[in-house]
């Protein structure tokens, strides 16, 4: 028999976004023996439209080093981007070159392979990488984000993909203008996609099944005694204004020990889907927006995607397009996490696809922990967000560094 080399590490991070990077960034300065593995800031740079802008203000989008030496504020400063805590609108390029500067910096020794597959082993976890390679890790946490979760509507996958993709494939698209395309959806993602493809000269509709397009409300300018007031009705807080987004970014360990029915309600209702205040320059008066229709499917016609949809009074509406594009969002399912085995997954205790966590992001499975929206069951409407990286890190490094 050939013995096969193995590399040995207490300790790995999968994933390289927000999370990833926090925490790694939290427990290099504790001396915490460990490895993190991923492309840095992928999601970013790869899977959100050219041209968008966040959702989140500038004091809400910090990737968090213990020190604080390392905010967004700090790398628009040094780097001429305009910036404000509140009231400037971040650029997703900007966003993603703050992210690879704070890992350049902080966390040079990065390895950007990936991991193609974890398995469980004795005292452990086995991770091949995708060149082959064997680490062997007594704890793994999966921060990876939301790109495995992009949600197609069944009514569409059956079409050929040069007729359908999600927002998260739009920065992919060849030649857009000129082209009838359907966006579906009435969130940030749909909004901003559909947007930036009027820019680009298409020929795009909004296609939304609820009554309207809520987006958020633009940063006010009030002073003094005025804006004290205002802040005591609506507080400020990394999710956005007003007491129950306040105590959702606060309290994430208090939510984690409330009834689970209660938990599930507020993270799925709370802060649905919304534009961000910029988005809606994109499309007022620019691009149709069409409410209250239901998808009921679509088929290929020719060279074109005939798409029926069901209208409020029960009656059905056709729309013929070159392309759809769904604005459908994500839903956490970790049974679409192929890279871990289908043994592991099985063991994973579930709420609603997503793992239960303990009060450290553990799941049922020893030493396999999940952050970021993975955890949202867990811990709330947070953990939805990049503002989320900030808490966990915090609570999880002296766990850890134990």
């Amino acid at each position: 028999m050939i013995d096969i080399m193995v590399k040995w590490t207490d300790f790995v991070i999968v994933g390289a976004g927000p999370y990833g990077l926090s925490l790694a960034a939290h427990l290099s300065v504790r001396g915490v023996d460990f490895q993190i593995f991923g492309s840095p800031m992928a999601v970013w740079r790869s899977h959100m439209p050219s041209g968008m802008h966040l959702k989140s203000e500038g004091f809400a989008s910090d990737i968090f080093d213990p020190l604080r030496l390392n905010r967004l504020r700090d790398f628009c400063r040094r780097h001429g981007h305009a910036y404000a805590d509140v009231g400037v609108p971040i650029p997703v390029e900007v966003f993603h070159a703050y992210g690879r500067e704070f890992q350049q910096r902080l966390l040079p020794d990065l390895d950007t392979r990936h991991v193609a597959r974890i398995t469980a082993s004795q005292g452990g976890f086995l991770l091949r990488l995708d060149d082959g390679e064997i680490i062997r890790a007594r704890r793994v946490v999966i921060a990876v984000g939301i790109t495995h979760y992009a949600y197609l509507p069944p009514e569409l996958r059956g079409l050929p993909p040069q007729f359908v993709s999600h927002t998260s494939e739009s920065r992919g698209m060849k030649d857009p203008a000129g082209r009838k395309i359907l966006v579906l959806g009435g969130g940030s993602s749909a909004v901003d996609s559909a947007g930036l493809l009027h820019q680009a000269g298409a020929d795009v509709e909004i296609v939304t099944r609820r009554p309207k397009i809520w987006f958020n409300h633009p940063p006010d300018h009030k002073r003094g005694l005025e804006l004290a007031y205002a802040r005591l009705l609506k507080p400020r807080s990394g999710l956005g204004l007003g007491w129950r987004s306040r105590m959702a970014s606060d309290l994430p360990t208090v939510f984690h020990r409330m009834p689970e029915p209660f938990r599930l309600r507020v993270t799925r209702g709370h802060l649905g889907p919304a534009a961000g205040w910029v988005s809606r320059t994109l499309v007022e008066g620019k691009v149709p927006i069409r409410i209250n229709l239901a998808l009921k499917h679509a088929l290929v016609r020719g060279e074109k995607v005939a798409v029926t949809f069901v209208k409020s009074d029960g009656g059905e509406e056709e729309m013929v397009a070159d392309h759809v594009v769904a604005g459908t969002g994500y839903r956490v399912d970790i049974n679409r996490l192929d890279f871990l085995d289908e043994t592991i997954r099985a063991r994973i205790s579930e709420i609603q696809n997503t793992p239960r966590l303990t009060r450290f992001f553990e799941s049922s499975v020893p030493g396999l922990y999940f952050v970021g929206p993975s955890a949202a069951n867990s811990f709330g409407p947070l953990l939805r967000f990049a503002w989320g990286a900030k808490f966990t890190s915090k609570h999880l490094t002296p766990h850890f560094a134990r």
